[in-house]
């Protein structure tokens, strides 16, 4: 089995280390860019692609024999689909590729069809790795929750109800959570943080999910907390 990676650096490093064992009859590449050949891609059994959600078109490049894992934190898996105006599509999963979130050892998955979790779980036994399936939605479930608490402690933040030493040891004494917000801003990435909201306030239109000017203003500065 060979496995193609496409993304950044810091992914890739990420997925060495959640994928570090060795294991008998796999093989990788890492790919860092998107300007993919061909002949990259046709050898590859399996691909994991962090990036594919900039340019959907991509999908294209991709046979129907292949199976897909794409980061789909920010996408729905139906829409980029329909996006690509594609007839057939490869197998195709989602994942929740954000930064520290998935380097954990249970790896957040969504399915463009139900159909092909048998797929998933012979991937996943080969890989050595435990999954949770949710459902095919713009900002999965562990995104989706991490970024609204970090956007209500913005707001906490904002209105001056306390610093972010204090707000991220209240949420670590108070549920037990193993980081602040704050600190899970800045590991993930603000950027990133921004992204997600964005993305599930657009599919939700719910006020939970509207961004808070600080996070906005962290966003636009390219400042971390």
């Amino acid at each position: 089995m060979h496995i193609v990676v496409l993304s950044g650096p810091e992914m890739a490093t990420e997925f060495k280390q959640k994928f570090q064992e060795e294991r008998e009859g796999v093989s990788y590449s890492f790919l860092h860019h998107h300007t993919l050949l061909d002949e990259q891609l046709q050898p590859s059994d399996i691909v994991f692609d962090f990036l594919l959600y900039e340019q959907p078109e991509r999908l294209n490049l991709y046979a129907p024999e292949q199976v897909v894992f794409c980061n789909a934190v920010t996408v729905q898996l139906a829409a980029l689909v329909s996006e690509a105006d594609l007839e057939q599509s490869c197998t195709l999963i989602g994942f929740n590729g954000l930064p520290t979130l998935f380097n954990r050892p249970v790896l957040e998955v969504s399915l463009l069809r139900k159909e092909d979790e048998s797929k998933l779980q012979e991937v996943c036994e080969v890989l050595g790795t435990e999954y949770l399936l949710v459902e095919d939605r713009v900002g999965m479930v562990t995104p989706r929750i991490i970024c609204m608490i970090i956007n209500e402690a913005c707001y906490t933040l904002q209105e001056k109800t306390a610093g972010i030493d204090d707000i991220n040891q209240g949420m670590k004494l108070g549920t037990n959570y193993p980081k602040g917000p704050f600190e899970w801003a800045n590991q993930i990435g603000v950027q990133n943080v921004y992204q997600v909201l964005q993305a599930v306030y657009e599919d939700t239109k719910e006020e939970r999910y509207k961004i808070c000017p600080l996070l906005k203003t962290k966003y636009l500065k390219k400042e971390t907390f």
